[in-house]
């Protein structure tokens, strides 16, 4: 058999540390430990903004990587999060509330199908302008987590209470990955020279937060990123528009 170098090894194996955590969180929602749960998913979501990255500076990108990379976001950012808010809130609603569960856990199937299709697709004018289509894998779970945030964040433990509202946010959420809407991409984002210290200050200010009160902060987050979609659909299609103009 023919020698494979651990600098290929390596992104994947922090791709397996994102798909062990969503699973991690499952069984830390199995024993009732709902903080330690939601944890496990945002440290899933940090090993996933990691894989790639690391991938990209060994320059040992792979079609197995980009395979894995699915798989392990289909169970920690689409059947870890279902499973954790059933559990959390709508095993009340009993056989609606798994429907619930399923819904979300199939968008984000979908979503990420979607996405392995369309990974060669430069010319999709999403892709082309730096957007993403829906809503990421990672930030997707976080939305759907939200209400258990808050709950952290205020200590009430009174918003679980209202199991057919979360049930109907969590198709709203199912909606939005699935959705062709665009949404911004971080890595197409860029910052101007006059504002890189306030960026940086606001990004230093988050972190410091993250800190004090992580959960209060993660949702606000959450919010910052709901109100910005129509921002970002407005903003793409003032680019289209004028890129039409322009061939015109």
């Amino acid at each position: 058999m023919r020698a494979v170098s651990i600098r290929t090894i390596l992104p994947n194996v922090v791709t397996l540390c994102a798909f062990m955590a969503g699973v991690t969180s499952i069984r830390f929602a199995l024993a009732g430990k709902w903080e330690l749960a939601v944890a496990a998913i945002a440290l899933a979501g940090i090993f996933d903004g990691l894989d790639g990255t690391v991938a990209r500076l060994l320059k040992s990108t792979s079609r197995f990587g980009a395979e894995l990379d699915s798989l392990s976001d289909v169970v920690a950012f689409g059947v870890a999060p279902a499973v954790v808010l059933y559990l959390w809130t709508l095993e009340g609603l009993d056989r609606l509330g798994w429907g619930v569960a399923l819904i979300y856990a199939t968008a984000m199937a979908l979503r990420l199908a979607r996405f392995n299709a369309r990974l060669d697709d430069e010319e999709e004018p999403r892709s082309r302008f730096g957007y993403l289509t829906g809503v990421p894998a990672p930030m997707g779970a976080g939305l759907l987590l939200m209400p258990m945030m808050f709950d952290f964040a205020t200590g009430a433990d009174t918003i679980r209470e209202y199991s057919f509202g979360i049930g109907l946010y969590g198709v709203a959420v199912a909606l939005l990955i699935v959705s062709t809407i665009p949404t911004l991409s971080l890595k197409a984002l860029r910052v101007s020279r006059s504002l890189f210290v306030p960026v940086m200050l606001i990004i230093g200010i988050v972190l410091a937060g993250l800190f004090v009160r992580t959960w209060a902060v993660m949702f606000f987050i959450g919010v910052f990123y709901l109100a910005s979609v129509p921002f970002t659909v407005l903003g793409f299609r003032k680019r289209m528009a004028a890129k039409g103009e322009r061939r015109q």
